[in-house]
């Protein structure tokens, strides 16, 4: 970890991002992570594919972490880290890379991925498949409570986070996402509520990880966090064709909670997203959570470098 650098590139305007980076290999590896995530989410994977020879890059995005927020966080869109993704690669002369993207992070790396093929190798998501731009109906068919449901209501999440500092936020998070079924809260009681303060950790997360994470939350808060992604989902991006035609993998963990959203493990067992992403392989890890990268490095870190090794 103490050879993982820290730099700030201008992308916009004056706006700076904060960009984790270590290795110095001809091939180029580009991290994007999930919620509530940060950089230091990607710790395990940074080391393993520097130390294979490869370049490994993790930003924040814009209002989250180290990076600089929007001038207006409620107008923040997925847009928005297109621009940044594609700022960080001109800035650093990158004129290809891999993209490897957590949780919400799939849209952004696949989205970029199909506007702009030329500058990708090849693109690894884990908890999150390629779900093709438009509306997202899964609150349609869960409860009122549902978690995405309550965040993409103007004031109420912050309201709910506001009653605790950052660390606890991330906790909380961390402990409820972890689990194998969708958090839904009851009409009376807010998300946060669905922890017990005396609940612990997830063992493949450190007290001093959640410090890590905390620290960077406290610097950046949740504004823009809510705005995107769960603010942000029915954003209109101009695609002519929804394919991704580039090699691709995805990595799921068996216990994820995100395959119990309505229709998911349909859309991804019956061969469905591969009419979106033909070349796209799928790995499940029986025992894995929507962290699975955290909670298994070494399983993840195999698959991604044998991925990145088939395709460099």
């Amino acid at each position: 970890m103490d050879q993982i650098q820290h730099k700030f590139i201008d992308v916009a305007r004056g706006l700076k991002l904060h960009l984790a980076e270590i290795g110095s290999g001809p091939h180029v590896v580009v991290f994007l992570h999930g919620f509530p995530e940060i950089w230091y989410t990607w710790r395990h994977q940074m080391m393993a594919v520097a130390n294979a020879g490869f370049r490994a890059i993790a930003p924040d995005y814009r209002g989250y972490g180290l990076s600089d927020p929007p001038p207006e966080p409620a107008k923040a869109s997925f847009t928005d880290f297109l621009t940044d993704l594609l700022g960080i690669l001109d800035a650093l002369q990158l004129p290809k890379v891999f993209l490897i993207a957590k949780d919400f992070g799939a849209r952004p790396a696949y989205l970029f991925a199909n506007l702009h093929p030329e500058r990708v190798l090849g693109v690894v998501t884990m908890g999150v498949p390629y779900l093709p731009p438009g509306p997202t109906t899964f609150h349609k068919y869960l409860p009122e409570g549902f978690y995405i449901s309550r965040w993409r209501e103007p004031g109420r999440a912050e309201a709910d986070f506001g009653r605790f500092d950052a660390k606890t936020v991330v906790r909380n998070i961390y402990i409820l996402f972890s689990k194998s079924e969708i958090p839904i809260a009851a009409e009376n009681q807010e998300i946060m509520d669905l922890v017990d303060p005396s609940t612990s950790l997830p063992p493949w997360f450190t007290e001093d990880d959640l410090a890590a994470y905390g620290a960077l939350y406290e610097k950046s808060g949740f504004l823009t966090a809510l705005q995107v992604p769960y603010r942000s989902f029915g954003e209109d991006i101009n695609m002519t064709d929804p394919k991704v035609k580039l090699p691709a993998l995805l990595i799921m963990g068996g216990k994820d909670y995100v395959l119990k959203f309505p229709g998911m493990e349909d859309y991804l067992n019956s061969g469905k997203v591969k009419e979106f992403v033909p070349n796209l392989e799928i790995t499940f890890l029986p025992e894995g959570t929507h962290f699975v990268h955290e909670q298994s490095p070494d399983e993840v870190n195999q698959l991604i470098l044998s991925f990145l090794g088939k395709h460099a």
